[in-house]
């Protein structure tokens, strides 16, 4: 029987689909453990001996039956020479959130669907950043930094006058999937969101329960800024001196997208003044310099990218693009398909 997932893919489901592993060795050895094997194994045909990371020089044989590409860090870049050693492949299912690094035009030119667990991956991220919120706003890490240097309880009253949770407004930029996952995690706590998107209009700002603004009202207004949009040419910089400038004193910037979405050596003028916060889990360059002063400003949080799923939460990304090979093995369509058109707003 063939049933049709997406125009122009047809479906064998007479006998279980044929899985290659595409991903940075031995990564699979994480990702699949005991469990998430058993449920693969179950639904698909798959050789754990045979993990590919360069389809140009993988054996021949081996990608000439694969029908499903299971991909993850590390994914080779399918290209159309690259495709030709795979004439069998009808989908790619990433294990992972953006497909950018390894989908290309060829794909979508050969009719091949794909899926992704940026879904599964927003969760971690929004979760991570809903804490920084919360955080922010009652200054947490000073009140720690400064009983920590007391070793006695320190003067709280500058903290009771000026800072707290109750209708402070946070600014969201961008109601992507982790934007969308971050306002409603923000729903039950009594904050005013503001929301700039380019792509949601007024009803639709209506329906997230947020109020639509100006990217640079946003910026006046907000008690901490949080950035979710992609990186694309017009976001290079969205956060550049000039409107860094119109944050308020004693604002918070979080940023857990893109570290090319904010001038840093810009916002890091600010933060060695003192007058603005930062959560930074992305700079530009990716790894600041060792003489960077954001290793050590006390009103910044700078962690190394990992807002996204990490550890144990990586299995929430397998579960989920096992669950969409199963999709496919049934003839069914994708439960989180992957369009070409998103591709050019999407990070």
């Amino acid at each position: 029987m063939t049933l049709s997932v997406q125009e122009g893919t047809l479906l064998n489901t007479s006998r279980p689909p044929t899985v290659l592993l595409a991903m940075d060795f031995p990564l699979h050895q994480r990702l699949l453990a005991e469990g998430s094997l058993d449920r693969l194994r179950s639904v698909a045909r798959v050789d754990l001996a045979r993990v590919v990371t360069d389809l140009a020089t993988a054996d021949a044989g081996g990608l000439a039956e694969a029908e499903v590409l299971f991909t993850h860090w590390g994914a080779p870049e399918l290209t159309e020479e690259t495709l030709r050693r795979l004439p069998r492949l009808r989908a790619v299912v990433h294990a992972a959130g953006s497909v950018k690094h390894h989908v290309t035009d060829a794909v979508w030119r050969r009719g091949i669907a794909v899926s992704s667990a940026a879904a599964a991956n927003a969760l971690p991220v929004a979760e991570f950043t809903l804490a920084a919120i919360l955080f922010a706003n009652k200054r947490v890490l000073d009140v720690a930094r400064d009983y920590a240097a007391l070793r006695a309880r320190p003067d709280l009253l500058p903290y009771f006058s000026g800072h707290g949770n109750y209708h402070r407004t946070v600014g969201v930029v961008g109601a992507s999937r982790i934007g969308r996952r971050l306002l409603d995690l923000l729903r039950p706590h009594d904050l005013d969101v503001l929301l700039h998107d380019p792509y949601v209009d007024d009803r639709q700002a209506r329906d997230l329960g947020v109020e639509p603004v100006g990217l640079d009202e946003l910026a006046r207004r907000s008690d901490v800024v949080s950035i979710h949009a992609p990186q694309l040419p017009e976001t290079h910089h969205m956060f550049d001196a000039r409107r860094i400038a119109l944050l308020r004193d004693g604002a918070t910037l979080i940023n857990t997208a893109r570290g090319s979405l904010v001038d840093t050596n810009a916002l890091t003028a600010h933060l060695v003044t003192g007058r603005l916060h930062a959560v930074l889990d992305v700079t530009e360059p990716d790894v600041p310099p060792a003489d960077s002063p954001l290793y050590t400003l006390p009103n910044v949080l700078l962690t190394p990218h990992i807002a996204g799923s990490l550890g144990n939460e990586l299995h929430r990304m397998t579960d989920g693009a096992i669950d969409e090979v199963s999709r496919y093995a049934q003839g069914l369509p994708f439960a989180h398909p992957v369009g070409s058109e998103e591709l050019s707003r999407s990070a």
